[in-house]
């Protein structure tokens, strides 16, 4: 059975003694976490630190040496349907329309073709594509590629949704538009929303839980409940005050890696 998170509520995704190793080496030491349902839950840690290892079990790409991972109660042991994954480098087929790539995960559940294109069409919209059905990837900007991938994920509509460094490789200024576009499409969409990063601004822009992720071997170091009102103002004397605490954290992981 799942368990429930610090806040009370019922828990969506449960880690249970997690470990993982990779040829004897250990990646991640013990993880005990719970995410509740429908919270938007920020994995933030240096590189190594195991995130997207994390990210990749709920997923089910990857299995956990030791310990459980459990979704909506139930063990996972491979893919489903019902969490989808946005990955950094889109991973969209460059020879489907962006109509063709979002409405990919309907069509393989053999739905009729007309209710393809209308799922296809409603989540272009939610993500600001109208009018961009046609267009092939080579004539799409990285914003709107991601777009696309996100689309694509919630055509299949998830009640889980990873995100590993989705907005990584944009421009800072497209990349906060992404990340107001995010939280405006969560907001509508209420999904379980587990995302990877390396900034903590983006983390505590996004997320209303943050796991703040250590490394050799990777695991968890604090958890931080962040009850800041949207819209976040990234000038706001408690974001500045999250945001020098999680310095410190990661800070204090370098300085005993020997980095500094």
């Amino acid at each position: 059975m799942s368990g429930v998170d610090l806040s009370g509520a019922p828990a969506k995704i449960s880690f249970r003694g997690v470990r993982k190793s990779y040829d004897n080496v250990p990646v991640l030491e013990r993880v005990d976490l719970d995410l509740a349902e429908n919270s938007f839950t920020c994995l933030l840690g240096p590189s190594g630190c195991g995130k997207s290892t994390l990210l990749n079990m709920i997923a089910g790409f990857a299995a956990p040496t030791a310990g459980e991972v459990l979704v909506g109660g139930r063990r996972v042991d491979g893919p489903d349907a019902d969490r989808g994954v946005v990955f950094q480098e889109y991973a969209l087929f460059p020879w489907r329309t962006a109509l063709q790539n979002v409405a990919f995960g309907p069509m393989l559940k053999r739905l009729p073709r007309r209710e393809q294109q209308v799922i296809a069409r409603k989540y272009l919209a939610l993500v600001g594509l109208s009018g961009h059905e046609d267009k092939y990837p080579s004539s799409l900007s990285g914003g709107m590629k991601q777009r696309v991938a996100i689309a694509r994920a919630l055509a299949n509509d998830p009640s889980v949704l990873l995100m590993d460094e989705p907005f990584g490789a944009l421009d800072a200024q497209t990349r906060e538009t992404m990340q107001e576009e995010l939280l405006r499409i969560w907001e509508r969409e209420r999904k379980t929303l587990v995302f990877v990063t390396h900034s903590i601004s983006e983390a505590i822009f996004l997320a209303d839980r943050i796991v703040v992720m250590g490394t050799r071997p990777g695991g968890i170091k604090e958890v931080l409940d962040n009850d800041l009102p949207h819209p976040r103002d990234r000038t706001h004397a408690g974001f500045i005050e999250m945001e020098r605490h999680i310095k410190q954290i990661l800070r204090a992981e370098v300085q005993k890696l020997g980095v500094i």
